[in-house]
């Protein structure tokens, strides 16, 4: 651990990793992939932290464009959808959004759905939700299409985007969130790579 002082890849090899996952895209329009894919380069705010190694940060034009209102931004309040089938484990949308730029926030991941995945036992977390917004509850059952929340500005975040990662570990009883092991996380139904990288411009298949 170098607490990216040092800027290393976390040292984990994409074609050994088990399980990884293949999901379906969280929004219904066109998104920009502003963090994302197996390097420094492309996905350097997760890729040297185990927890977060295939994270994604996800946003719609406009997006960086220095407003410190919320509503300017092209995501903010978009509906999100479950990626997955599975049973929520924790939802919680009681912290208050925080203004781009700010550094108020109570948590790290502001208010979130977390997900344990059918097919392979392990856990989506989809972070950075809207106050007041989630619309699931733990325990309930979710499949890909099913509407989870909007997207807010809680949490350790610059601007209104969807923070979203794969791992093994049950978020809720990790001793620390960023002790866990993060796990490869593709998508299927999209234009382009399976596995986005910063920059990528995705376009759902209209179903």
């Amino acid at each position: 651990m170098t607490l990216n002082i040092i800027q290393l890849i976390y040292p984990s090899d994409i074609e050994y990793v088990k399980p990884s996952l293949t999901a379906k895209w969280p929004f219904g329009e066109e998104t920009v992939v502003v963090w994302g894919g197996d390097s420094l380069e492309k996905n350097l705010i997760h890729v040297t932290w185990p927890s977060e190694r295939w994270g994604y940060d996800l946003v719609m034009e406009p997006y960086d464009i220095g407003s410190k209102n919320n509503e300017d931004y092209g995501i903010w309040n978009k509906e999100v959808y479950s990626p997955v089938s599975g049973v929520v484990i924790a939802a919680y949308d009681d912290e208050k959004d925080i203004a781009p730029g700010s550094e108020d926030f109570l948590s790290l991941e502001g208010n979130h759905v977390y997900i344990k995945i059918d097919e392979t036992d392990t856990y989506l977390l989809l972070n950075h939700l809207k106050q007041g917004s989630v619309t699931v509850k733990e325990g309930d059952r979710v499949v890909p299409g099913d509407v989870i929340g909007r997207i807010g500005n809680s949490g350790s975040t610059s601007e209104p985007h969807l923070h979203i990662h794969h791992q093994r570990q049950d978020p809720t009883k990790v001793l620390h969130p960023i002790l866990a092991e993060g796990l490869p996380l593709y998508f299927d139904g999209i234009n382009g790579n399976a596995m986005p990288e910063k920059g990528d411009i995705i376009l759902p298949d209209p179903e």
